[in-house]
């Protein structure tokens, strides 16, 4: 699992989803109406979780974005008090690449990365030479090359590990070449390809079934820890209670159902406790740090 560079004169230009009528202020560490960047805001969960936060008198703004890349910096910049779209890794990895000391403050899910494709429904039908897909992004580049060398379609050299790049590749002794395109664009590159490395999120809005898996990672694993999904915040809002609330909110037993039939039975919801998350992101910024981030 996870996508800024945006003023807010930009921000009309993204999809914004307002729940309900604004109950207070939008902006400040106890406001009650608290705008969180997501990159599905159409889905159906959404709406089941804001209908329980204006129950418990939270207003719940989603601004929409489709580039993995804006949501860190829109909050970082005050535009946002939370978001969720993105793992721990990821979180590290900007952190550390931007200086940045943005912080999770919650848990979801663990999701598997899963190698789709339309054209072959096993992966030893991939002819040799094919053509592969994964995201741009570094942190799901890495783990998109690990799905691909477990199923035996590349070989890393080294081995690969949890910031591998496709420089790493060994192309002559892999089955098919790879290509790493922008996140979003890698559910529409399975028609001109044999098979796609595509996030939970994508994969769910563009309507592909579980039947079009033919590879994926355990998302259950304690190697998938540094793929916990999380809600973010600025550093000093971390023990923020209207935020600690949504956290919980969000593991309502309405909410996870939700959850689970808006983006599939594959993962693995999570709660845990903020300071182990936080722990988890600090050593993982000290290794993206040991890997030149």
């Amino acid at each position: 699992m996870g996508w800024k560079r945006l003023a807010v004169g930009a921000m009309a230009a993204l999809a914004v989803v307002s729940s309900v009528a604004a109950c207070g202020s939008d902006s400040g560490a106890d406001s009650k109406t608290v705008k969180i960047g997501v990159a599905d805001a159409s889905e159906s969960y959404w709406q089941v979780f804001t209908k329980k936060a204006a129950s418990a008198g939270i207003t719940v703004d989603l601004v929409n974005f489709t580039d993995y890349n804006q949501p860190n910096p829109a909050l970082a910049e005050g535009e946002l008090q939370l978001n969720e779209f993105q793992h721990l890794l990821y979180l590290a990895t900007y952190n550390q690449k931007n200086k940045q000391s943005l912080v999770p403050i919650g848990a979801t899910a663990v999701y598997p990365l899963p190698l789709y494709s339309t054209k072959h429904s096993a992966v030893d039908q991939i002819p040799r030479g094919g053509k592969v897909v994964i995201p741009n992004d570094p942190t799901n580049q890495a783990r998109g090359l690990l799905v691909l060398r477990q199923a035996g379609l590349i070989t890393l050299r080294g081995g690969g590990n949890a910031f591998a790049t496709i420089a790493d590749i060994d192309k002559g002794a892999s089955k098919v070449s790879v290509t790493a395109v922008d996140a979003a664009q890698t559910a529409q590159s399975l028609d001109s390809a044999d098979g796609a490395i595509v996030n939970n999120n994508y994969a769910t809005a563009a309507k592909l079934g579980d039947d079009k898996i033919i590879a994926k990672d355990d998302p259950n694993s304690d190697a998938a820890k540094p793929y916990i999904n999380v809600f973010v915040a600025r550093a000093a809002d971390k023990d923020n209670s209207t935020y600690r609330k949504l956290v919980s909110i969000y593991h309502d037993p309405e909410v996870e159902t939700a959850v689970k039939k808006s983006l599939g039975s594959n993962g693995i919801l999570k709660n845990n406790d903020p300071a182990e998350l936080q722990q988890l992101t600090t050593d993982l910024q000290k290794q993206v740090a040991a890997h030149g981030g």
